[in-house]
C-alpha cells in the first residue's frame, strides 16, 4: 500500500483537527494542504517509525509550530467575520495547551502520542490539558440551544452543557422546532445532530438559523467522514458520535474561544 493509500482515510479527521485549532474551515485547511505538498515534496522525511496517522498529525504539527500565521492568511479575512477575534485568541492563548488538549480530547491520541506530536516530555501533557482546562474556566458562559432526536443522548449532552456553566436555552428534536426555538430565544451557541426525528437534517436547521443570525455551532454525528469531504462548506466544529465528556467540552471550549461574544474579560 502505498504511502497516500495509508493516509488517505486519516485526512478527514487531520482537517477537522485543523479547523478546531485556528477556528476555521479556510485556515485549517491551509494547515493540511501546506502539510501535504510538504510529504508530497520530501516524502524521505515522513516518520516511517510510527503509525501513518501519527505520522500525518507529527508532520501537520511541524508546519503548524513553523509557519508564519500571516504567511498561510493571504486571502483576507474569514467569511464570517471572525478573523480578528481569531488572532487575537490565538496570540492569547498558550498554543501548545490547546494542541494539548484538541488531541487527547477531539482525536483521541494518549498523552504519550501527544507528546511525540507536540515534542514535549509525556509529564508535560497533563499539565498542558490542565492549563487549557483553566483558560475555559475563564470563558464566558454561553447560552446553548441543542438539537437531538435521542432523548438520552439530549439529556446527557444538556447534563454537560449544564455542567460547565452554560444555559440551556431549549432541546429541538425537528428542523422546524430547532429554528422556532432558536427565533424565539437567540442562543450564543448551537450543538446540532445530524439526522433528526421527522427524518430532516441538523445541517438544514443550522442554515436556517444562520441565515437569521450569526451563531457558532458544532455538529454531532456518528459519520464525520460525510461531513469532511471538501467538497462543500463544512462545519468548524465536529463531534463523532460515541462522544467522550471531555470531547464535547473541549469542542464547545473552541467553539466559544473563536467567538466574539464571548471574549473574557481582561
Amino acid at each position: 500500500m502505498s504511502l497516500g493509500q495509508q493516509l488517505a482515510p486519516h485526512l478527514p479527521f487531520l482537517r477537522r483537527y485543523g479547523r478546531a485549532l485556528t477556528g476555521s474551515q479556510m485556515h485549517g485547511d491551509k494547515y493540511v494542504r501546506a502539510t501535504l505538498e510538504a510529504i508530497v515534496a520530501a516524502p524521505d522525511q515522513f516518520p516511517r517509525d510510527v503509525d501513518p496517522r501519527l505520522g500525518l498529525y507529527r508532520m501537520f504539527q511541524g508546519i503548524w509550530s513553523s509557519a508564519n500565521y500571516d504567511e498561510l492568511d493571504n486571502d483576507g479575512a474569514d467569511a464570517d467575520g471572525n478573523e480578528g477575534v481569531a488572532r487575537a485568541r490565538l496570540a492569547r492563548m498558550t498554543p501548545l495547551s490547546r494542541q494539548a488538549l484538541l488531541l487527547t480530547a477531539m482525536e483521541g491520541f494518549t498523552p504519550e502520542d501527544a507528546a511525540y506530536l507536540i515534542d514535549v516530555e509525556p509529564s508535560e501533557v497533563e499539565a498542558l490539558v490542565s492549563e487549557a482546562l483553566a483558560e475555559i474556566e475563564q470563558q464566558t458562559r454561553a447560552r446553548v440551544l441543542i438539537i437531538e432526536d435521542e432523548p438520552i443522548i439530549a439529556m446527557d449532552i444538556e447534563t454537560i452543557v449544564r455542567d460547565l456553566g452554560h444555559e440551556v436555552t431549549g432541546v429541538a428534536v425537528t428542523r422546524d422546532e430547532a429554528v422556532a426555538l432558536a427565533m424565539e430565544d437567540r442562543p450564543g451557541l448551537v450543538l446540532a445532530d445530524i439526522q433528526l426525528a421527522d427524518d430532516s437534517s441538523g445541517i438544514d436547521a443550522v442554515k436556517d438559523i444562520l441565515a437569521e443570525f450569526e451563531v457558532p455551532v458544532i455538529f454531532i454525528t456518528a459519520f464525520p467522514e460525510r461531513l469532511l469531504t471538501g467538497e462543500r462548506p463544512e462545519p468548524t466544529f465536529l463531534i463523532t458520535k460515541p462522544f467522550q465528556r471531555s470531547t464535547v467540552k473541549a469542542a464547545i471550549s473552541q467553539a466559544l474561544f473563536f467567538d466574539q461574544s464571548t471574549v473574557p474579560a481582561e
